[in-house]
């Protein structure tokens, strides 16, 4: 048999149909010029997906981690694999048929060690959140510093990394492609529809926990490369921290005011200044949408998004302090976190 050209590792856990629907979305890829191979790497499903995987013909590889979190199953997956490039992907997503073979043409720079795309949501008008959140994953084309979790990598570069940080519970490809950078590989954003994404967030409970878990791997990572020459989300957690606090400032000081005052008017001028920083990050944020209506409630977003972050942050510092760390964070499930 042919060595395949492309390895497609799909990762996932109790994704029942969405994992049906990702793998007939790879089945239905457009030609590669070359032969592919198919791997499901499983974390516990208890759904009946390794079935499902094996029945659509994916090579079923099974993971128990004593600590669950994506770079396990990855690593697990691109090891296994025998192609030149490996074309990751999450279990609840649903590839372009076009990308791979697109994709792969930008391997003709040998610097280039990963290249990926748009990641849209798949249901965006099903709750606020999917809506917002798909305005996030809009980015420009061309060299970037760091990739989701949907990419095509060279296999070569994957090796010299050792793969992703399995100690790492999110911020994982973040973490793999500054790696990557410092060793001189590029990152390239290729501009083209790459997968669309089953985000199913339908609870304020779950926007929250999601938030929180960035937040975690704010902290996380930031202190990893605080003292190094690229300080990794050094930067990015800062500005949370300073954005938490100035927010939570202005309520509390409009609250003391008019407690003080026995006037409404000093909360009043608080929340008034908050909503103007909301409708000035609608504003700015008008290139990723026309609709004035998702525009607000990403303003919105942009900003309430922020207290969750930084308790994630505080969280991985408390935790670290006390010589804990935290399980994996799962917001789809709503789970509570474990140590």
């Amino acid at each position: 048999m042919s060595k395949p050209l492309l390895s497609v590792v799909v990762i996932g856990r109790n994704e029942g149909t969405r994992l049906v629907r990702c793998l007939n979305s790879i089945q239905a890829m457009h030609d590669l010029g070359g032969v592919r191979e198919l791997i499901y790497v499983d974390s516990g499903s208890t759904d009946g997906s390794r079935a499902q995987a094996a029945a659509l013909g994916a090579r079923v590889i099974n993971v128990k981690p004593t600590r669950p979190c994506a770079a396990v199953g990855r690593n697990a997956g691109w090891r296994a694999a025998t192609g030149d490039y490996v074309l990751f992907l999450d279990g609840d997503t649903v590839l372009d048929p076009d990308f791979a073979a697109a994709a792969l043409a930008g391997f003709a720079d040998p610097a280039v060690a990963v290249v990926f795309g748009h990641r849209r949501e798949l249901r965006p008008r099903d709750s606020w959140y999917n809506r917002v959140l798909d305005l996030d994953w809009r980015g420009l084309p061309g060299d970037a510093v760091y990739c989701g979790g949907d990419a095509v990598m060279r296999r070569g570069a994957l090796v010299q990394m050792d793969g992703y940080d399995e100690t790492l519970i999110a911020g994982e490809e973040p973490e793999l492609c500054r790696r990557l950078r410092a060793a001189g590989h590029r990152i390239v954003h290729n501009g083209r529809e790459m997968t669309g994404h089953d985000l199913a967030l339908t609870r304020l409970s779950q926007y929250l926990r999601r938030a929180f878990r960035t937040g975690h791997a704010y902290a996380e990572v930031a202190r990893r490369f605080r003292a190094t020459s690229d300080p990794l989300w050094q930067s990015a957690a800062r500005r949370n921290l300073v954005h938490a606090a100035v927010l939570v400032a202005l309520l509390l000081l409009g609250i003391l005011g008019s407690t003080l005052l026995r006037s409404p008017l000093p909360l009043g001028a608080g929340l008034a200044l908050i909503l103007v920083l909301m409708l000035r990050s609608a504003w700015r944020a008008r290139w990723r949408d026309g609709d004035a209506a998702t525009l607000l409630a990403y303003g919105i977003h942009s900003h309430l998004q922020q207290l969750p972050i930084a308790a994630g942050q505080i969280a991985f510092h408390i935790d670290r302090l006390r010589g804990q760390r935290r399980q994996l964070i799962d917001y789809k499930a709503g789970a509570e976190s474990e140590r």
